[in-house]
């Protein structure tokens, strides 16, 4: 070790010179010297390079130390080490998260990551769930429905997921949960959309001028099946039989995979993609699975001059279903099971285009045998 040398104009502050790390020649390492409590110290404070330390600097530290208003090196190192393995052992949202899907198989689970990288992670991610306040998540709720101009569905999925966490944490008695209660957006599950003769042919010249490869061919195969996006997103050509005329639907939301025939629309559509080396029939980056594409559907859905509030694949999905339960030639059992409805009850919100088509129909009737009644009475008065 070189030799200790003492720097000029600063009592008790020294230097010794050694090779520089990370960087060509040397650099000085500063040092104090005092006594305090009948005690000498001598305490290394810094590199001229690594720490941008100086004498000024050493000295300050110097009577600091003296003062009892900084801590050792030693002492401070201590410190940030507890500090460290305290913090390992701190279940934050973040740790929860990994521990939550390490213990559960969810289905979704690309659309879930995104929701949680993109809006959970930022806001909640290093803190524990009893850290955060009401007022946090009340703030991330409006950021989210103003700001970022998210439908309150959107907002209730990303808040059901935060929600889900943190009762994993108190179920599995982890750490302490939250000390109030989520308050979720309202949500109109019942909406059901819909589409004019004119609106979707609007939509098919649209989808016909856009050039994104994928969004188009998207939007059709949910009007031709009535598939949901995550089923969409997840559909990989293994799970299409085009000999038998089926697609395999794996993990929908009913929970138990389904089987949908394949019409000859849909066979259309999937003859225009080109499959390649892909997995998927609608690949994500890298041929993964795809997580999202709203913003170009939306653009398609735009450019058809349909309602901003229209939703480009779920509304698609309303339409398929709507246009089959108005026809009056398909019965509510066998839309449930095109549509992979778990219970009737999910299928009955169409019942009532049905029930439209059958008055039409029974109005019809009425009215062919009024016309047949009053034509017999006609002619018999005409004999008299």
């Amino acid at each position: 070790m070189s030799k200790r040398i003492k720097v000029k104009d600063y009592k008790g502050v020294y230097y010794r010179t050694v090779k520089r790390q990370g960087g060509k020649g040397k650099e000085r390492i500063y040092y104090v010297v005092f006594k305090k409590d009948g005690k000498v110290y001598e305490e290394k404070v810094g590199g001229q390079y690594k720490d941008a330390m100086t004498p000024a600097k050493a000295n300050n530290y110097r009577g600091s130390r003296i003062e009892g208003k900084a801590k050792s090196r030693k002492k401070k190192r201590e410190e940030d080490l507890a500090l460290k393995e305290a913090e390992k052992d701190k279940w934050t949202i973040e740790k929860l998260w990994k521990r939550y899907k390490a213990d559960h198989n969810i289905k979704g689970i690309a659309i879930d990551e995104y929701r949680y990288s993109k809006y959970l992670e930022p806001a909640f991610g290093k803190k524990e769930p009893k850290d955060i306040l009401a007022l946090d998540v009340d703030r991330l709720r409006i950021t989210m429905l103003k700001k970022k101009g998210l439908r309150p569905a959107t907002v209730y999925n990303v808040l059901e997921l935060f929600r889900r966490i943190t009762n994993f944490a108190v179920n599995k008695r982890l750490c302490e949960g939250l000390n109030f209660l989520v308050e979720m957006p309202k949500v109109d599950n019942e909406k059901t959309e819909d589409l004019t003769p004119d609106q979707l042919q609007g939509l098919i010249k649209a989808i016909e001028a856009d050039t994104h490869e994928q969004a188009g061919p998207i939007m059709l195969m949910a009007l031709y099946t009535g598939m949901r996006r995550g089923e969409l997103f997840r559909l990989k050509w293994k799970d299409i039989d085009l000999d038998r005329g089926f697609i395999h639907i794996r993990n929908p939301k009913g929970g138990v995979d389904q089987t949908i025939p394949l019409n000859d629309g849909v066979r259309q559509v999937l003859e225009g993609i080109y499959q390649g080396e892909n997995e998927f029939v609608f690949p994500g980056r890298g041929g993964g699975q795809r997580t999202d594409i709203h913003h170009q559907v939306n653009k398609i859905r735009d450019n058809a001059g349909l309602p901003k509030d229209f939703r480009a694949l779920h509304g698609l999905r309303h339409v398929y279903a709507s246009m089959l339960a108005s026809s009056g030639q398909v019965d509510m059992y066998t839309l449930q099971k095109l549509l992979t409805h778990k219970s009737p009850q999910m299928t009955q919100r169409y019942a009532h285009l049905r029930d439209e088509t059958l008055k039409r129909a029974s109005d019809l009737a009425g009215e062919i045998i009024s016309e047949a009644v009053n034509g017999k009475k006609k002619a018999m008065n005409m004999k008299k």
